[in-house]
């Protein structure tokens, strides 16, 4: 199948439609978590109070964040594009939803993505999980092998060959992960070359 003939597409958001700017190594830091370990899996194991108040950190820092997106290189006009064809659009990101929205009204994509279409990390688990896109594959009614999950990190990818869909790397000059990524786009302007 040709990336062009895909009609169900789900983004990663943070790095993906945007430039990213979440330092993950100072997250760890204010939050205690070790450098090696994943910050949503560490906080997951923590005890429910504690937990609960590293999460509200999280979700105030990430506002800040989200309210001040920009998108990345080609993000709105592929997007756009995709729109305009009537492809079905999803995101999936490890981040939370009420952010996802702040994150897409900042950089003008928020009309593009049906509010159901889009998962947090508290509508299904964390990427590299595959539950997300099975959920989107199933509340649209497609099998996965006809989605295509989009990203700029290997979690995307490995949710997308769990999940049975095609993969595209985005926003990396180059692919670590060959045998994960269907097709490899330096940024979203040249995956949108990738179309015609």
């Amino acid at each position: 199948m040709s990336l062009a003939g895909i009609r169900h597409w789900v983004f990663d958001m943070d790095g993906t439609l945007t430039v990213a700017v979440h330092d993950f190594a100072a997250i760890r830091v204010a939050l205690n978590i070790p450098p090696e370990d994943d910050i949503l899996t560490h906080l997951a194991a923590l005890p429910a109070a504690e937990a609960q108040a590293k999460h509200a950190w999280l979700l105030e820092h990430e506002r800040d964040l989200a309210i001040a997106s920009q998108p990345a290189e080609g993000a709105v006009e592929l997007v756009r594009e995709l729109a305009g064809r009537g492809v079905q659009l999803g995101i999936l990101t490890r981040n939370a939803r009420e952010l996802a929205h702040v994150t897409l009204e900042a950089i003008g994509l928020a009309d593009c993505f049906p509010v159901d279409s889009i998962l947090g990390r508290d509508e299904a688990p964390p990427k590299p999980h595959p539950g997300g896109l099975l959920k989107l594959a199933e509340a649209w009614a497609v099998d996965p092998a006809q989605m295509v999950m989009v990203g700029d990190y290997r979690f995307d990818l490995d949710c997308g060959r769990a999940a049975g869909t095609r993969t595209v790397l985005v926003n990396l000059p180059d692919n670590p992960w060959p045998e994960l990524a269907d097709w490899h786009a330096a940024d979203c302007r040249a995956l949108r070359d990738l179309l015609s």
